[in-house]
């Protein structure tokens, strides 16, 4: 099965040019730690779900999204057992 999923580094403003190719991929995390601040764990929780089911449907590709639902839930399933998440690996 070929992947459809863009792992590749991908977070920018359109028409903007980078520094520093991570600096995108910084501002997101920064924006979305300061998104949780003040919140209590359950809500907290449910921004969280809301801001996935946003996305979810903007990206609109259903084989997207169970692609990266079953790529996310290996990684989750690696830490369990102690293991090395395979990044790229597509079942």
């Amino acid at each position: 099965m070929t992947s459809r999923l863009n792992l590749q580094p991908n977070i920018g403003q359109p028409g903007l040019r980078q520094r520093h190719a991570y600096s995108p991929g910084d501002d997101f995390y920064d924006a979305l730690i300061s998104a949780h601040r003040g919140l209590s764990d359950e809500q907290s929780e449910l921004m969280q779900a809301r801001l996935v089911l946003l996305l979810a449907n903007h990206i609109g590709d259903l084989d997207v999204l169970t692609e990266a639902i079953a790529l996310a839930r290996r990684g989750v399933d690696a830490a369990k057992a102690g293991a090395q998440p395979a990044s790229n690996s597509h079942s």
